[in-house]
């Protein structure tokens, strides 16, 4: 059995939505000290829907592949809709990951928590 899932080596190969945003209405970054892996998430959002989304990831194959699956579940989404993004979900999107990869699902969770947060308290 392979390790990894054909949709986690096809995101890791040709991650989608990488790069910056340099005017994104809300940025988060977070990062595992244990792995080293760093990933950092950009959003655009116009009346409350997420317009564009990229991401900047320093990190393993997993963790490129999470922040790329992530972007894809959340791009179009509303707001509300993005937050309630779990780091299951995207595992299950990407076919799976082997448990000992399962942060590199949830550092993509909270980066995008963090981004909606920061777009939030830009907001108010």
């Amino acid at each position: 059995m392979a390790l990894y899932s054909e949709k986690v080596m096809d995101h890791f190969r040709n991650p989608r939505n990488v790069g910056v945003i340099e005017d994104a209405d809300g940025v988060g970054e977070v990062g595992n000290a244990k792995c080293g892996d760093i990933m950092k998430m950009y959003l655009k959002i116009d009346n409350d829907t997420i317009t564009d989304v990229k991401f900047e990831t320093f990190g393993c194959g997993s963790a490129i592949a999470s922040s790329s699956m992530a972007t894809e579940l959340i791009k179009g989404k509303p707001v509300s809709e993005a937050m309630q993004l779990t780091n299951q979900a995207v595992a299950e999107a990407l076919d799976g990951l082997p448990d000992y990869k399962m942060h590199c699902s949830v550092l993509a969770e909270e980066a995008i928590r963090s981004a909606l947060k920061d777009y939030e308290k830009k907001k108010k």
